[in-house]
């Protein structure tokens, strides 16, 4: 297929790697100057050369194009792939609209509903769009030119939307060989973002030990003592009320771990966290105003916390950890942020289908 990737980031650029080497025709778009722009300097110059470390194995491939053109970038793909902080969404999706068709998909990774931003933007158009819950591979860029692969999920949930024939979506999603899992709606992708919970809740109790010891710092291997899995569990159940206010199932974070994570769902949903975090998590987040907090709370906590409002589920926990957040950053976190209001309620009842949303 011809993918594109917009976004040059770790995600973005080790997806492109990947895809490349599994025989696909990948352009990597850069929408904007704010980050990896050595990195991204140095594709350039070299051709799209990415050198892609997986375990022992070393594969260098050269992407079809490195470009910030988005016209020539998105006029012909028959994917998008969007690899860019959730942040920046509604941005990045405006600029791209104008050269897109209705045959082609976008995969987000992940979404947090910013499949509203296509309706939103675009009334006249039936797009196909996927949201994942996680990208399927965690990653870092080591270098210009060269990405490092820590762990690759068993499986990746993703739902679609569209007014297509969805077992042919399905079966152009599989030529990535992802292992993609089909869930019933958009909103299940979006809320079981595990950033969510994790960074969230991670990010905002790591703050004292990250500037303590000036960013030497392992979150998931530190931060989640048995009272702050507490603060987990209380907020991973507000998610789950908001789940099936909507009619979705209840399933708690660790579950949706486990079963994005190991092959084997026989062992213990916690047992399974621990063991990703003590084995396989990546350092950092190294300061205190990581996009742990940065994007996760405006863009993960605030749309729960809006969504809940409107069902008239109750989310103090969420409320809390939004009101720390803004306070320690002297940042107001709902100013701008993703909710209903944003997002467009008329959109989220299209995307969550039957239901009809009720201001509680």
């Amino acid at each position: 297929m011809k993918i594109t990737i917009v976004g040059a980031g770790h995600g973005g650029t080790t997806i492109a790697a990947d895809l490349k080497r599994k025989g696909h025709i990948v352009t990597l778009l850069k929408t904007s100057k704010g980050l990896h722009n050595e990195h991204f300097e140095y594709l350039k110059a070299n051709q799209g050369e990415i050198t892609i470390v997986d375990g022992i194995a070393e594969n260098t491939v050269h992407l079809d194009a490195v470009t910030t053109n988005v016209e020539t970038a998105i006029t012909d793909a028959e994917m998008i792939i969007i690899y860019v902080q959730t942040n920046y969404h509604e941005q990045v999706i405006e600029r791209i609209l104008p050269f897109m068709n209705e045959d082609q998909i976008v995969l987000l990774e992940p979404g947090y509903l910013s499949t509203a931003y296509f309706l939103k933007h675009e009334r006249n158009k039936n797009f196909t769009i996927v949201e994942a819950q996680s990208s399927p591979i965690d990653c870092r860029i080591i270098e210009p030119g060269k990405v490092k692969v820590l762990f690759k999920n068993v499986r990746n949930p993703v739902a679609i939307f569209t007014e297509k024939d969805k077992t042919i979506i399905e079966k152009k999603l599989d030529e990535l060989q992802y292992n993609f899992i089909y869930l019933d709606s958009v909103i299940e992708a979006a809320l079981h973002n595990p950033n969510l919970i994790v960074h969230t809740i991670g990010g905002i109790m790591s703050m004292p030990r990250i500037e303590y010891t000036e960013g030497d710092y392992w979150m998931y291997k530190e931060v989640f003592t048995p009272h702050v899995w507490n603060m987990v569990e209380s907020l991973d159940k507000e998610k789950m009320d908001v789940l099936e206010k909507i009619g979705a199932k209840r399933i708690p974070y660790v579950d949706a771990c486990r079963f994005r994570n190991f092959e084997d769902q026989t062992i213990d949903s916690k047992e399974a966290f621990i063991t990703y975090a003590k084995n396989s998590s990546p350092e950092g987040p190294f300061v205190a105003d990581s996009r742990f907090i940065t994007e996760d709370v405006p863009e993960g906590l605030v749309l729960l916390e809006s969504l809940g409002q409107m069902l008239d589920v109750e989310t103090p926990t969420c409320t809390g950890l939004i009101n720390i957040a803004s306070a320690a950053l002297t940042t107001d976190f709902r100013q701008d942020a993703r909710t209903v209001e944003l997002l467009g309620k008329e959109n989220l009842e299209k995307i969550i289908g039957s239901l009809t949303i009720s201001v509680g």
